[in-house]
């Protein structure tokens, strides 16, 4: 069983993620983790896929797009707060934020994250402005 656990969010990155994005993160349990992703004005994030997890995103702040590829299926979705996506497993995934405002969006991962080889790097719809340069 697990034990009740609170905790607030980070003013600093904890992690940067495969894609570039800055990552605080918050809990987790056996089934699942979550995470606070940020993203930069006219900042890119690096296309990638997760083979294992799947994951649900909420925008908090900012303004931005998203780049979706599953099978033969593609779309590009505006970020706004308020905006609730999905990203299975298998699914080709890029962002960017747009404005003045850092693009702020809460994820949920399922099963929990495990290490780097659950995100593999993939040929995205923009040319990204973030070096892959994870820490997770």
């Amino acid at each position: 069983m697990s034990r009740f656990a609170t905790r607030t969010l980070a003013i600093d990155r904890d992690v940067v993620a495969p894609d570039g994005s800055d990552v605080r993160l918050l809990l987790g349990l056996d089934g699942g983790g979550m995470a606070h992703f940020e993203l930069a004005p006219g900042e890119t994030a690096r296309a990638v896929r997760h083979p294992r997890v799947e994951e649900i995103w909420f925008v908090l702040s900012g303004r931005g797009e998203m780049w979706r590829l599953q099978d033969s299926r593609e779309e590009i979705v505006t970020l706004e707060p308020g905006v609730c996506l999905s990203i299975p497993v298998g699914t080709h995934f890029q962002f960017r934020a747009f404005g003045s405002q850092p693009l702020g969006v809460v994820g949920v991962t399922m099963p929990p994250w495990k290490d780097d080889s659950d995100a593999v790097q993939v040929e995205g719809r923009w040319k990204p402005t973030l070096p892959r340069r994870s820490t997770i």
